[in-house]
């Protein structure tokens, strides 16, 4: 269905009170990365604790991604989300009053279960009401919409910090977050009726996680996009302390720039795509052609070690956010009323990675510390196996049509 021929009495409104959560979702994401330092001066925290911290969000936010999908399908983007929401508002209050490091982890494990329907209900919602071209658009520009979050999180946040301090901010996210429940419970159109047919969490879930689509996205998602996200919300802000040796407000002003870059990296695929899809130019191409230059990237970032500052880390993301078209591809693969499982499905496997990588790049770096590499050397030796690892997703993405076109996967070509 076309965007023009469904227009709803305010056409961009739903697209804006989505925005505004995904924001603040995507601001709580990453703001771990600016407030690593004050963490670990208070809670005396070490690099593998800083990851499990950070990684505790993508930890909640995992555990719900499959009954997410089948609740979606089930009840529609407006019902789920504003019901999710209300554990993140319960999250940040928590994390505000925290006074030791468990309740840290679970406080921001609860925050991640609370805005898991953050980016899923839109995309949700753009599926069953957008047409091809204007979901691969609304994608993109949503995703833009994280990265202006996560811009938020940093100078910022830096600025604010020292007025506030690190529990004020988050008292303040709890406001936010309330006021956009409310921004959402008027701003969108009723859920149709619930359907029957995803009354079950693990309903077809079958069908979406052995289709040959999913097969060969998933370890992309779990890997290179799982990485950009463990990267941009975490590994960036230590690397540019730790290994260039900037100080904190240096390294702020570093991750501005980063997010920036992946900012004006969504805003233009927002652009580019429908007009790409239009002459036919598929997003498996755009993915065969773009993930390579991710690999060189992080190869030099690795070899130059402190002289790779925030332009080589902007540059490796805006590489990488190519991989983000991924996900409203696949879901075009599938019928309407199985979109909400297959995104969250893709997004389970994206955020597992997150989680893994976020406390396994920790773990690495305490390893080789304790080993007796130098900070900086352990980062580096840690990034080269990450390398490996992304080299690794991109070979069974490029030979999966190879050994297994017999099985009928569709063409990622809307």
């Amino acid at each position: 269905m076309s965007l023009s021929r469904n227009r709803l009495s305010a056409p961009w409104l739903p697209f804006v009170v989505f925005a505004a959560t995904y924001f603040l979702a995507a601001l709580l994401r990453a703001i771990t990365a600016t407030l690593a330092p004050s963490f670990s001066a208070e809670f005396d925290l070490g690099a593998a604790d800083l990851g499990l911290l950070a990684g505790a969000y993508f930890l909640g936010f995992a555990l719900l991604q499959l009954p997410l999908g089948a609740a979606l399908d089930r009840w529609g983007p407006k019902r789920v989300e504003l019901s999710l929401l209300a554990l993140a508002v319960l999250g940040c209050a928590l994390f505000a009053l925290a006074v030791n490091f468990t309740q840290l982890v679970l406080a921001r494990t609860l925050i991640g279960m609370g805005v898991a329907a953050c980016l899923m209900a839109p995309l949700t919602y753009f599926r069953r009401h957008f047409s091809p071209a204007a979901q691969l658009r609304c994608n993109s520009w949503m995703l833009m919409t994280g990265s202006s979050g996560m811009v938020a999180s940093t100078v910022p946040v830096q600025l604010l910090l020292p007025e506030w301090g690190w529990r004020g901010l988050f008292a303040a996210l709890t406001l936010l977050l309330g006021l956009g429940m409310v921004a959402l419970k008027l701003g969108l159109p009723a859920d149709s009726r619930p359907t029957r047919d995803a009354s079950l969490p693990g309903a077809r879930y079958r069908d979406v996680l052995t289709h040959p689509e999913f097969v060969r996205l998933a370890p992309l998602g779990l890997v290179l996009y799982g990485g950009m996200i463990a990267m941009q919300a975490l590994w960036a802000g230590p690397w540019l302390t730790q290994v260039c040796g900037w100080t904190p407000t240096q390294a702020s002003r570093g991750l501005l720039l980063i997010n920036l870059g992946m900012l004006l990296a969504f805003l233009g695929w927002g652009w580019l795509m429908p007009m790409l899809s239009h002459r036919g130019l598929q997003v498996r191409r755009m993915l065969v052609w773009g993930v390579p230059m991710n690999l060189l990237i992080l190869v030099v970032i690795a070899l130059q070690g402190p002289s790779a500052g925030a332009v080589y880390w902007m540059a490796w993301c805006m590489a990488t956010s190519v991989v983000a078209l991924s996900q409203p591809a696949l879901a075009q693969a599938f019928p309407v009323h199985m979109a909400g499982r297959a995104l969250s499905a893709y997004n389970l496997a994206v955020f597992i990675g997150v989680f893994l990588l976020q406390w396994g790049i920790g773990a690495a770096i305490d390893l080789l510390r304790s080993r007796g590499l130098e900070t900086a050397d352990a980062f580096r030796f840690t990034l080269a196996g990450f390398a490996v690892l992304c080299a690794g997703s991109y070979g069974w993405f490029v030979g999966w049509p190879i050994r297994h076109a017999h099985n009928g996967a569709l063409p990622l070509s809307q």
